[in-house]
């Protein structure tokens, strides 16, 4: 591994002069311990819902490219004015935009993938021994238009570029100095943790927990990225995630919730050979991502087939199944927007009977009903009403809370 760094800063650590500076001080340290420095940058706190809101006030269905050309500039203006806050430190700094660093994208506006990165003009600026500052969030496609890669997706920047550069250390600062066990803002007693696996960390990302890009994890997975979560605001040790975790000798880990969560019933169909390609193949070419299915078996030959997709793509998905009624042959859609997901994630569970049982014991405890259930070796989500969320995971966590802490773990080592 080459003697590099790459350091990605979300929106509320730029959100500011003065944070902006603060941040610079804490990269300034880092290329002053003889390292070269790589700093990706989100944009400044609000600014993407800002912009989005100025789009709708021109158009309710803004064109997606047009939008990632308005969009791109949140994180160009953070890259500035970083580079300018080094500068003003004594430092050579540089900032550039996904162009000039080389990231080709694909052509899926607002939810682009990074193809490759080409690394000269980067190896050239660290060479010049310039701290280079790169505006996340942002591809460039085969026609040379910008692209953004989600909402998030700085952080999938920065481990494609820790990747690509063989980095030493990929640290992701936030406004959370780690990962919790719970969302410490719901549920108190949560416990961060020190280590935990790709695998964990990534159904975790995918199951609502928003302190990391899901593709982040992925990537950091697949390259062998060392990377590390930690907060902009202090000098507390943050979280590795690496491939094997301490953690991972437990049966659960952690859980996340997800309230972006919308549920589609298609109704009546007659079950035979197609029936459920033919529902989910257009939503896959609409790019509608799907996650929870269940198939409801109803009276005589006929089933509903039930599934989730985020609340912002519900009225895209019952568009696609509308225009397809015909060829699909169900009689109704319903939909659901007021549940929400809680999911227990741990890489033990393969290997440890009874944390079904005991999850569904404290929904059982705390009077909240299961709509839906979906489970992995590595993961167990339930649909609830949204209103019990708060309630639903607080009482999960106390009932799992033994297996969260050292001396548990100790315990079951000896």
């Amino acid at each position: 591994m080459k003697n590099i760094i790459v350091q990605k800063y979300g929106g509320t650590s730029v959100a500011n002069a003065e944070r902006i500076m603060h941040v610079a001080k804490t990269v300034s340290q880092t290329q002053k311990s003889g390292k070269q420095v790589v700093v990706v940058v989100s944009a400044q706190g609000h600014t993407t819902d800002r912009l989005v809101e100025k789009a709708r006030g021109i158009s309710s269905d803004a064109n997606r490219r047009e939008l990632d050309m308005l969009l791109v500039t949140g994180e160009q203006q953070s890259a500035a004015l970083m580079a300018m806050a080094l500068q003003s430190l004594g430092h050579s700094a540089i900032s550039l935009n996904a162009q000039q660093v080389g990231i080709e994208a694909t052509s899926i506006h607002s939810n682009a993938q990074i193809k490759r990165i080409r690394t000269t003009r980067l190896q050239e600026e660290l060479e010049k021994e310039n701290i280079v500052v790169v505006a996340g969030f942002q591809g460039i496609n085969r026609f040379g238009d910008m692209t953004t890669l989600g909402r998030g997706a700085s952080d999938t920047t920065a481990v494609a570029l820790a990747a690509v550069l063989e980095a030493e250390l990929c640290e992701i600062y936030t406004d959370v100095d780690g990962i919790y066990t719970a969302d410490p803002r719901i549920v108190p007693n949560a416990k961060k943790l020190d280590e935990i696996s790709y695998d964990d960390m990534l159904e975790l990302a995918s199951s609502g927990a928003g302190v990391l890009h899901n593709r982040a994890v992925e990537m950091a997975k697949r390259y062998n990225v060392n990377l590390v979560l930690r907060s902009s605001m202090n000098d507390v040790p943050g979280t590795l995630i690496k491939e094997e975790a301490q953690v991972e000798r437990l049966a659960v880990s952690g859980l996340s919730i997800d309230r972006n969560v919308a549920r589609i019933s298609v109704t009546n169909l007659v079950e035979q050979p197609g029936v459920a390609y033919s529902i989910f193949a257009p939503l896959a070419k609409a790019k509608v991502n799907v996650d929870v299915i269940l198939l409801a078996v109803g009276a005589g030959e006929l089933r509903d087939y039930c599934f989730t997709v985020h609340k912002q793509d519900i009225m895209a998905a019952c568009e696609i199944l509308e225009a397809n009624k015909e060829k699909i042959g169900y009689e109704s859609i319903i939909t659901d927007e007021n549940l929400a997901k809680l999911t227990v994630v741990g890489a033990g569970m393969a290997n440890n009977s009874g944390v079904a049982a005991t999850m569904f014991e404290a929904l059982y405890e705390c009077g909240v009903n299961i709509e839906t259930i979906c489970t992995s070796e590595i993961k167990i989500s339930v649909l609830i009403d949204q209103r019990h969320i708060t309630k639903a995971a607080k009482a999960v966590h106390d009932k799992f809370e033994p297996m969260f802490s050292k001396d548990y773990t100790q315990t079951e080592e000896s």
